[in-house]
């Protein structure tokens, strides 16, 4: 079992998103907050092979699990 702690860097480029410090800054900008008590991966920026792997990685409580709660902290108010 993978039991490697991931980066935020890790983690967009696994979703295929510009993963420089910029490019995060930037996507947080852009897409932040997150309306109400939406779950991270029914925001509607995600394509759905994005949605579907942070949904995934939630559920599963998988080893991205906490990177995606932390990225889902940095989208709230």
């Amino acid at each position: 079992m993978d039991t490697q702690n991931h980066s935020l860097s890790a983690l967009f480029d696994q979703l295929g998103l510009d993963s420089s410090e910029t490019g995060i800054n930037l996507f947080i900008k852009k897409n932040a907050p997150l309306k109400g008590d939406a779950k991270l991966y029914e925001a509607d920026f995600w394509n759905n092979a994005q949605a579907d792997f942070l949904k995934q990685a939630i559920d599963e409580d998988a080893d991205w699990a906490e990177i995606v709660d932390h990225l889902n902290l940095m989208l709230r108010p």
